[in-house]
């Protein structure tokens, strides 16, 4: 059985990213293997006292339009695509004088960072790179042949096997790279198609491409018998993507996707303004408050369910400093998400010895737009991100009795909480704390039962008498369809209400608040989180 061993006899390097390029290069050469390269890449190279053979000399013409044509020429793509097996591959490229090229090592300009930094229309297009994407395809189609290198991180594999293989690389290795390859062009390319419907405006796209990064393979998914990776797109989004992981083991899916859920909501609390912290379980919110302080805002939030609370997320809208770090190791918890951390809260955490710290260096905007993406069975469900937030909300009193001052706080507050918790959504709060919450259920009116009793048996686990719900405000995610979600409320001991109106009974449901003497305003924005 013949070899699927192939020489590397001659190389094409062309990197926007230089890191490592020059000891990659210079123990191919030692090797033996001949440099191609092209405009930056070849300075570099030359620089370093390498031997390179320029791009303009193999195709007889000069880069030109501003480095934009170089490599788009038959003298470079007959080399990467001729099979070497074929007698009439090996004829043309004998006629035409190409010699063949083993090994392409091309990264792309930097299109996505261009974007990410918020650089203008043109230098956005200007970043669009073409050669590299045309020459990698074509490597990557003859990889029988052929071996594409397209992460930095590859270099080292690439050595390790020529050095096992003398000089030669696997039909294994040129496969598992050329699979990377096309992915790398295809998240490339969704990156661009993405960006480009942006900026026109285009909000359906005949064609949507989703694509990312490998962040890393997890463990598994939801349960253990699901196979599961974590990707980083493009979008530049501080969160679990951004964030740098302190002590603790590996995160699991549960665990990125329920400490996105707590940033996301912990988000919607202005730093500058307050402190808040968010407590999550199972992507919904257990506790979240605010306070002069982080500890004085973790201890309001645990109080709203402390049982729930147990083994949950903990995320904070400024940097976690030692006294909140103390108070929160107190709890089992799994994760704790904060933009920063001072070095002796990373101490205290590190202690523990499963307990991560992520550092995301910056809270999400919850203004900011883009996509949230879904998929169903045979598709994609593609929808903007929520970004209404209750602060740009034109508020309308519709019962005889308004809200005070501090009721519409609380008002405004619960309904920023409720944007984070599963439809149907119920959010008792009171003083800048959640003090019951019900989550996720089929029937407002059942979601409503569930958050007042939660109130109570907050109440009972902090030793006071009653409910936590007397004179608590209420907010819904979406409009009470009938009176009774509201009545519940009142029962429980609540004293306003939020929510977005435009039911077909919201004369009913204004009558009930009205004879309950409760006030209650509309917001005219639904929160459905499903």
């Amino acid at each position: 059985m013949p070899s699927d061993l192939r020489r590397v006899s001659r190389a094409l390097l062309s990197v926007s990213d230089k890191a490592g390029l020059v000891p990659f290069a210079a123990a191919l050469a030692a090797r033996g293997v001949a440099l191609v390269s092209t405009g930056g890449t070849s300075a570099a190279l030359k620089a370093a006292g390498l031997a390179v053979e320029d791009v303009a000399d193999v195709t007889g013409f000069p880069e030109m339009m501003d480095g934009r044509v170089k490599t788009l020429h038959p003298a470079i793509h007959g080399g990467l695509l001729a099979v070497r097996s074929d007698p009439g591959h090996a004829a043309a490229l004998a006629q035409h004088g190409i010699p063949p090229i083993d090994l392409l090592v091309v990264n792309l300009y930097p299109f996505e960072a261009t974007v990410a930094a918020g650089r203008s229309y043109d230098a956005c297009v200007e970043n669009i790179d073409i050669g590299g994407p045309a020459m990698i395809r074509a490597a990557a189609k003859n990889h029988a042949d052929v071996c594409v290198v397209v992460d930095v991180a590859d270099y080292d594999a690439i050595l390790a096997e020529l050095g096992a293989q003398d000089g030669q690389l696997s039909g294994t290795l040129r496969r598992r790279f050329a699979q990377k390859a096309y992915a790398r062009t295809a998240a490339y390319d969704a990156a661009i198609s993405n960006w480009f419907a942006g900026a026109i405006g285009e909000t359906a796209p005949a064609y949507r491409a989703v694509g990312g990064t490998l962040a890393e393979a997890l463990r598994y998914g939801e349960n253990p018998h699901q196979a599961a990776a974590f990707y980083r797109t493009a979008e530049a989004r501080p969160g679990i993507a951004t964030a740098r992981q302190e002590g603790g083991k590996q995160l699991s899916y549960n665990n990125l996707n329920d400490t996105d859920a707590a940033y996301e909501c912990v988000a919607e609390f202005d730093p500058s303004r307050t402190a808040a912290v968010a407590l999550i379980k199972h992507a919904n919110p257990c506790g979240v408050a605010e306070g002069a302080s982080l500890v004085e805002a973790y201890r309001l939030a645990l109080r709203c369910d402390p049982v729930s609370a147990f083994g949950g997320i903990v995320a904070l809208n400024r940097p976690l400093d030692a006294e909140a770090a103390r108070a929160i190791v107190e709890v089992f918890t799994e994760v704790i998400i904060a933009p920063d951390a001072s070095p002796e809260a990373i101490a205290i955490v590190r202690a523990k010895k499963n307990l991560r710290l992520l550092l995301a260096g910056g809270l999400p905007d919850p203004r900011m737009p883009g996509l949230t993406v879904r998929t169903v069975a045979g598709g994609l469900l593609v929808q903007d991100r929520d970004a209404a937030t209750v602060d740009a909300m034109d508020l309308a009193v519709v019962t005889r009795r308004a809200p005070t001052e501090a009721e519409l706080a609380d008002l405004r507050f619960a309904f920023r909480v409720a944007k984070h918790v599963k439809s149907n959504a119920i959010v008792y709060a009171k003083d800048g704390a959640t003090v019951g919450i019900g989550a996720g259920q089929m029937s407002r009116v059942d979601s409503s039962l569930i958050a007042a009793w939660k109130a109570g048996e907050a109440a009972k686990a902090a030793g006071l008498p009653g409910t936590l719900a007397k004179g608590a405000v209420v907010a819904s995610d979406a409009f009470f369809p009938f009176a009774d979600g509201l009545l519940a409320a009142a029962e429980a001991g609540a004293t306003a209400v939020i929510q977005p109106g435009g039911s077909m009974r919201d004369a009913d449901v204004i009558r009930a608040a009205d004879e309950a003497g409760l006030a209650m305003v509309f917001t005219g924005h639904r929160h459905f989180r499903h």
